[in-house]
């Protein structure tokens, strides 16, 4: 029997296919094993193939059959292997039917149902541990701690570490570690600090876990503190050391260098992660320098160049990186095929993007949930709300991402109503809105002018304690400043303590729509005095409000700052609200030379700009030799044709009223097609809750957003 088992013990170093062989060897020769060789074949399985499930279960029936189940270790060894299988509910079943039980088999079971993603399981059975008697050691609170490693299980996870404390448990390294980083992934920083900070023995894995703490909470510069501070006490870094300094997204030259200096250059994990942090940082060229000088290839590197490229637009590179992973024989993922989706913002792009669609079709992956999702943006993007609609209601389950894709969808393409429908139906599946689902609402009912909806999805929030302050907060600014409340928008701004570039970057834009230009640039000096640097919708907000207030001479002074003190390359838009603000002043010559000068070619919003201060001003001739190159440029949008029929009213000309109109008409548009929306409230009772006489919704719509 030694014999057998020795060979067996050889075998367990090889794969689980040759211990699987030896172990049937060994029945053959009518060999009895004992609970040593049943240990011994578990192990075996430990990195098992798809089969193994199978293999295991037959293990089981073996060990039940010879009476091996009556030992403790063997049957922990099983509840530790259908864990690492995945199997949760065949070790609860084996857990259970266990005559004795010890601490390890607790632990066992607490670790895998933590580390199977069963959070609440891993609790409760913990809680079960202590109502049995049993005396919970270091193992058992590490094996606890990951389960309590999100924010909604943060008061689980300091009940835990009061426990240990109150039960003396020694803190070790160990543990101490796996606080400080329990307490890190539940956005308490201050704690992971405190554990750290008391430590009496520290070792490299407790400062690599505090310098993963700073990266996964943004705070890129203590983790390089941290870091310095590290070496300075004379620990040597580690590969896990650099992929944290990585993550915490430190300058790539300083890493690289500091990796080649250390000797981790030929670490596939750590150049990978220099691959991904070049890509992230838009340094596409050094990214792929590095992943063609290191001679693995892998698809996490390519995947990362992939998304740098179309990050950059440069879909064309993009296509080629997908194309070479298929050439090194790598499957490309729903990742990859994702990062091409992406970057296809352009219209002469879209049929590559159905290219894509037809290989994600092919390859099975468009079945995956994030390409699906991907490819309902693309379409939604363009314009294809029908084609978004096919994939998403061709899609067996929609989490609530899905349906968070396609509502964006509706509401980008201008079909907000179609968007609240969607609603509707989302919550008769029985799918809880978050914060993003609650702002592309408020985005749709800026486009309808639903203020009513708004507000009922304002008290939604409310009620529900939805976080993402600045995210759900910018757009309920949003919301308000264009459904005409300004004052809820001011209420809305200052209720939230530290806010956003883009929540001052809403509240500015709500103040230039009304003409309160004063209000605006105070609040443009106030961000700038929390330390937040203006961008480039900041710049359009303060424009808007110059051109609002006709304030000439201030607007391009900010339009200079904008470029040349901050460094931003100017949009159309900017070029547009400058062009606007030198026409309605009359400055007609300056505003021709201004496009004149333009970086890039000036669209239909410039010369509408131009155009439409000509209506201002009352220049006739100007106008109709804007309106005939505008013709002539294909630029046939109807707002072409009101901006002329305008001009010619102002000046009494009604048969070239006619005229325009007759044009209209004949490019297919008779400039009457519009809806007007309007919120009818009794005088008696302003307060009322959502009623169908508000908007044109159907009854299953009103009957959902009324359950708010």
């Amino acid at each position: 029997m030694f014999a057998s088992n020795l060979s067996l013990f050889h075998s367990l170093f090889q794969n689980s296919n040759s211990a699987l062989a030896t172990f049937r060897q060994l029945l053959q020769a009518n060999a009895n094993p004992n609970a040593f060789t049943f240990s011994l074949l578990i192990k075996a399985f430990v990195h098992a193939s798809s089969t193994a499930a199978l293999q295991a279960r037959q293990i089981q029936t073996q060990s039940f059959k010879r009476g091996i189940n009556q030992f403790i270790h063997v049957n922990t060894s099983l509840i530790d292997l259908y864990m690492k299988l995945g199997f949760a509910s065949h070790a609860r079943h084996l857990f259970d039917d266990m005559s004795f039980k010890d601490v390890v088999s607790w632990n066992v079971l607490i670790c895998g149902y933590s580390q199977n993603g069963f959070v609440y399981d891993a609790m409760r059975t913990f809680v079960d541990m202590l109502r049995e008697s049993f005396r919970p050691n270091q193992t058992s609170v590490v094996s606890l701690l990951p389960s309590c490693g999100c924010f909604e299980m943060i008061l689980q996870g300091r009940s835990v570490h009061g426990f240990g404390i109150k039960a003396g448990l020694g803190w070790d390294s160990h543990l101490n570690n796996a606080l400080m980083s329990m307490y890190a992934k539940c956005d308490d920083l201050k704690a992971s600090e405190l554990v750290f900070e008391e430590m009496d023995e520290k070792n490299v894995v407790s400062w690599n876990t505090m310098i993963g703490a700073y990266g996964q909470n943004g705070f890129f510069d203590k983790a390089v503190i941290c870091f310095k501070e590290m070496v300075k006490e004379g620990f040597q870094p580690s590969s896990v050391t650099m992929m944290n300094l990585v993550s915490a997204n430190a300058l790539p030259e300083n890493v690289h260098c500091y990796v080649v200096k250390c000797g981790f250059d030929n670490d596939a994990s750590v150049v990978t992660s220099l691959v991904c942090l070049y890509a992230k940082q838009g340094l596409t060229y050094m990214a792929k320098l590095l992943y063609k000088s290191y001679p693995t290839k892998n698809l996490i590197a390519l995947t990362a160049i992939i998304s740098s490229y179309s990050e950059k637009c440069d879909i064309e590179s993009a296509v080629e990186c997908f194309i070479q992973t298929m050439k090194l024989d790598i499957k490309p993922d729903a990742v990859a095929l994702l990062g091409v989706l992406h970057g296809i913002t352009c219209p002469s792009h879209f049929s590559i993007g159905c290219a894509f669609h037809g290989y994600g079709v092919k390859s099975g992956l468009s079945n995956d949930c994030l390409v699906a999702n991907g490819l309902i943006s693309l379409y939604s993007r363009f314009d294809e709300i029908e084609t978004a609609l096919s994939l998403f209601y061709d899609m067996r389950e929609k989490p609530l991402i899905t349906w968070n894709s396609m509502i964006s969808g509706c509401v980008q393409a201008g079909k907000s109503s179609d968007a609240m429908e969607l609603f509707s139906k989302m919550n008769m599946h029985g799918q809880k809105p978050d914060d993003i689902t609650i702002a592309s609402l408020l985005s749709g009912c800026c486009q309808l002018g639903y203020l009513r909806i708004g507000e009922t999805l304002h008290s939604y929030i409310l009620r529900n304690n939805m976080r993402g302050e600045d995210f759900t907060g910018t757009a309920l600014i949003d919301m308000y400043s264009k459904c005409g409340r300004l004052d809820y928008s001011e209420k809305v701004f200052y209720s939230i303590k530290d806010p956003c570039l883009a929540t001052w970057n809403s509240i500015i834009s709500g103040y230039s729509l009304y003409g309160l230009e004063h209000k605006a640039f105070n609040c443009y000096s106030k961000l700038q005095d929390q330390g937040l640097k203006p961008d480039k919708i900041t710049f359009l907000g303060v424009l808007a409000a110059c051109t609002h207030g006709g304030l000439v001479y201030l607007g391009l002074e900010y339009f200079t700052i904008m470029t040349e003190e901050y460094g931003l390359i100017p949009s159309l838009q900017h070029y547009a609200c400058v062009v606007a603000l030198l026409g309605r002043e009359g400055l007609f010559k300056e505003a021709i030379e201004f496009i004149n000068n333009m970086e890039i070619q000036p669209d239909s919003a410039v010369w509408g700009a131009l155009l439409s201060a000509c209506c201002i001003q009352q220049e006739v001739k100007l106008g109709e030799c804007l309106a005939k190159n505008m013709f002539l440029l294909n630029y046939k949008n109807g707002g072409l044709y009101v901006l002329m029929s305008n001009l010619y009213a102002i000046v009494g000309r009604w048969d070239d009223v006619a005229r325009v109109r007759e044009m209209m008409r004949d490019s297919g548009g008779d400039g009457c097609s519009g809806v007007s929306v309007i919120n009818v409230t009794s005088v008696k009772d302003s307060n009322s809750i959502l009623s169908p006489s508000d908007v044109y919704l159907n009854t299953s719509t009103w009957q959902h957003l009324c359950l708010y």
